[in-house]
């Protein structure tokens, strides 16, 4: 991990012009008639759920693994861009095409991309990144780290310096893994 955090290339976030309706929110790539908001949600399922034909979902169960709880109902759960919207633009997804944000925010490609977790962890968290904020379960922070750092690297984005630090400290004490991803852009 230590490797793929050095790869990170650094540079100050640049929120101009930013606007999260640039950004086309969960489409059907497929036309199965489940956006990528509910692709997620099958696909994440600790229980699978019945899904109707108008992609409805019943039943079955979700782990949140930012905070430990499990969930029967979806709407009790958000699908986070792991890396956030805002931070993406930040860094560097300003320079992108309208194509490669849409790409981004419905990114089924890199299941470190979309996760779901609790609705009011998710908006705790925001658009941070991890010198501000971390998972409150300390035994995931790792994953969390390695997970990050994958998909500041799929979409080819920087870091700021506080980043980086906090980065480099909070994986102090992570397992040194090896990080592979396939790129996206």
């Amino acid at each position: 991990m230590n490797d793929a955090i050095a790869q990170l290339p650094v540079a100050d976030e640049d929120r101009t012009g930013y606007d999260r309706d640039l950004f086309k929110l969960w489409t059907d790539e497929d036309g199965d008639g489940c956006n990528t908001r509910y692709e997620v949600l099958i696909a994440e399922a600790v229980e699978a759920p019945d899904v109707s034909g108008d992609c409805q979902l019943s039943g079955g169960s979700w782990f949140s693994y930012y905070d430990g709880e499990t969930w029967t109902m979806p709407a009790d759960l958000d699908i986070d861009h792991f890396v956030p919207l805002a931070e993406a633009w930040d860094s560097g997804g300003y320079d992108w095409n309208a194509d490669q944000r849409e790409q981004y925010a419905n990114d089924l490609g890199d299941d470190r991309d979309l996760i779901a977790v609790t609705d009011n962890v998710n908006q705790e968290k925001s658009d941070q990144d991890p010198a501000e904020w971390m998972p409150s379960v300390a035994e995931v922070q790792c994953r969390y780290i390695e997970e990050w750092v994958a998909v500041k690297l799929r979409w080819r984005l920087s870091v700021d310096e506080a980043e980086q630090s906090a980065l480099e400290t909070l994986s102090a004490d992570c397992e040194n893994t090896t990080i592979t991803v396939e790129t996206a852009i």
